[in-house]
């Protein structure tokens, strides 16, 4: 049974197949490092296991870790002696690296000053440098300004007497000489450019055009050297009126330089290439003097929408004198009359191009069809850039005409809110006519409804000089205020208010009470009386006051009530002074109140007292009894015709009951 079990045992089986069994083949690397790095850790670990297995048989043997040292024991006296020797050390290390780091430091600091003496000595090169060059600089235009200025002299010294030595930008005289300027230069935008594409240009008209030329350029330097350094500027608030100041800052501007370019006389060069406008191209670059001219020239207008409207068709006109230009180069490059689409060769080039220019740009049609590529292209072109500038130029015209008319359109956009006012509430006809005819007065004599609204945007010094201007002459006059501040007459102004009058209209009536002055700015009144106030006592004209006494005087006994009627005569405008304003100004001028106060009482002495008002008395004060209505005293008179029928005989009544019943048959 044993020798079975053997058999069948694992152990046999293994030696068995481990005898019988080929040898196996050598092993396949992959990676050679891997394999390695596993062998190694294989091996590590069986001498470890052998190790500790000889560790655990012999436990004598030794560890394989390092044995830390032992520390030694000195004596006191050693180890007093160890630490002064390590302290000593320690100093002089440190007392090494503090000297190192001195010396290091002084390097670096001599170091740092020599590179700040060579930085001061490339700074101080470079400023010398640059001084130069800025001397240089100076010196070379110096001595050409110092040139122009001997040769300009006489003219300039002229040209003090007439202009004087500076003058203001928005003086007339200089606005007029833009003018010139502008034309100048409109002159060379406009004909440069036709000369330069249309064929202009032969021995017969040359001489012509040469001396339009030297016109326009002479205009060009006149303007620099005579008008330009004339011009008085603005610095920090101060206006600068020196002429040396004035014309330094043209100069050193940059629209100097711009207009020095403008004028180079690149026209010598025609001697070598022959004649051509193309060397006057440098003129087109003194536009600014064109803008200039036409901002001063809105500022001075009454109507500036004409010239807005103006400068918009010339901007059409030139965009189009532009096309017609480059439609005549297209032709040439195509060739005169190759195709039905560019120019034919026949009548007046100019005229024929601008037409297509025009019927173009505009997109007029009826234009021949283009036929070869760059004639289609052209042609897009310029259909594209007349959508773009013709939807620009009419937005800009339409903004012109809404600017120039939109006071108008507020005056017409207040009246009809106020007839459709009136309307809603059935005012009647004649006072909507009056309405109507005081809306339409008020716009064509001023200009607009309410005076207050313009002046309030401007600041309140111009306010007072325009207030100064119009009516302090008239207030002066005034014997009533005579002999108060000036500056209480100046505030006075300010709180003047217009009012406008229709013919027929009663500014004041008698026995109101006074709470205004009126100063006549326009017009006349009438100061009438009579039953129906037919009688005219006196007309009052443009400049004279009424009703400054009732502004000094008190309610008392009636003090401060009308003592006439006064009705305008005509239209009228008026300036009214509230009572409340005047006393308001009164506060601040307490010796002028004082003054007031006098000659108000003054005043009212030589008048006299108010004649009393008959005031009604006992049953008067109801007034009179209103009549009895028909309808009552009708049921009055038949109701007494029964009571006499039944109280009396019928012969004894008849001539009574014949007048009572006639009576009432006349209230039916």
């Amino acid at each position: 049974m044993l020798p079975v079990l053997f058999l069948h045992s694992p152990f046999f089986l293994l030696t068995v197949f481990s005898e019988e069994a080929p040898p196996s083949p050598p092993p396949v690397v992959y990676f050679r490092y891997t394999d390695d790095t596993l062998r190694n850790m294989i091996k590590n670990l069986r001498e470890q296991t052998e190790m500790l297995r000889e560790k655990a048989i012999d436990p004598y043997a030794t560890s394989p870790e390092i044995s830390p040292p032992v520390t030694p024991i000195l004596r006191k006296e050693d180890y007093i002696r160890m630490k002064e020797e390590e302290r000593i050390a320690k100093e002089e290390a440190d007392k090494k690296k503090a000297e190192e780091a001195a010396k290091k430091a002084e390097e670096k600091k001599k170091k740092d000053e020599e590179k700040q003496e060579k930085a001061e000595i490339k700074e101080m090169e470079e400023r010398l440098a640059a001084d130069a060059r800025r001397k240089m600089k100076k010196i070379f235009p110096g001595l050409i300004y110092l040139c122009m200025d001997f040769a300009t002299s006489p003219i300039e010294n002229k040209m003090d007497t007439i202009v004087g030595n500076t003058i203001d930008g928005l003086d007339r005289r200089y606005i007029t000489w833009l003018a010139v300027v502008a034309v100048a230069f409109n002159y060379n935008i406009w004909f440069c450019t036709a000369r330069m594409v249309f064929p202009y240009h032969n021995d017969v008209v040359n001489p012509y055009w040469i001396t339009c030329d030297i016109l326009s350029d002479l205009v060009n330097v006149i303007d620099i050297i005579i008008w330009q350094p004339r011009i008085q500027f603005v610095k920090g608030g101060d206006i600068i009126k020196d002429r040396a100041v004035c014309k330094e800052h043209y100069r050193k501007s940059h629209r100097f330089m711009t207009d020095m370019i403008s004028i180079i006389p690149f026209d010598l060069l025609c001697l070598y290439s022959g004649f051509s406008s193309i060397y006057r191209l440098n003129r087109f670059i003194r536009v600014d003097n064109f803008f200039e001219f036409s901002d001063r020239l809105e500022s001075i207008m009454a109507k500036a929408y004409i010239w807005r409207v103006i400068r918009t068709t010339g901007y059409l006109l030139y965009v189009l004198h532009i096309n017609a230009c480059a439609f005549y180069v297209a032709s040439m490059y195509q060739g005169i009359a190759t195709t039905i689409w560019v120019y034919d060769g026949k009548g007046n080039a100019y005229l024929r191009c601008y037409y297509f220019a025009v019927r173009s740009l505009i997109n007029i049609g009826g234009l021949p069809e283009p036929t070869t590529v760059f004639e289609i292209t052209f042609q897009l072109l310029n259909f594209f850039i007349g959508v773009f500038v013709f939807s620009s130029l009419i937005g800009q015209m339409r903004d012109v005409i809404g600017a120039a008319t939109a006071g108008e359109t507020y005056f017409r956009a207040s009246m009809d809110g106020c007839v459709d006012y009136m309307n809603t509430y059935s005012i009647p006809r004649e006072v909507q006519n009056r309405i109507r005819t005081w809306f339409n007065y008020t716009w064509a004599a001023q200009g607009m409804l309410d005076e207050s609204e313009l002046l309030d945007k401007l600041p309140l010094v111009m306010r007072t000089a325009i207030a100064v201007d119009i009516n302090l002459s008239t207030f002066q006059k005034i014997a009533l205020f005579q002999g108060c501040d000036q500056q209480m007459l100046v505030d006075m102004l300010l709180r003047l208010k217009s009012i406008v009058y229709l013919p027929g209209d009663f500014v004041v009536k008698k026995w109101d009470i006074g709470k205004e002055m009126y100063i006549i700015k326009s017009g006349a009144v009438q100061v009438v009386g009579g039953p129906d106030n037919s009688i005219v006592f006196v007309t009052l004209k443009a400049g004279s006051v009424f009703g400054e006494i009732s502004l000094l005087q008190s309610a008392k006994d009636g003090g401060n009530r009308r003592t006439a009627n006064v009705k305008a005569h005509g239209f009228a405008n008026l300036f009214v002074l509230e009572k409340k304003d005047l006393f308001d100004i009164l506060i601040h001028y307490p010796e002028s109140q004082k003054v007031l106060a006098r000659k108000g009482k003054k005043l009212t002495k030589a008048k006299g007292p108010a004649p009393a008002e008959e005031r009604p008395k006992g049953l008067t004060l109801f007034g009179k009894k209103p009549p009895t209505p028909k309808l009552l005293r009708l049921i009055q008179n038949m109701k007494v015709v029964f009571t006499v029928m039944q109280h009396s005989s019928y012969n004894d009544n008849w001539d009574f009951l014949i007048s009572l019943l006639t009576n009432s048959l006349a209230l039916l």
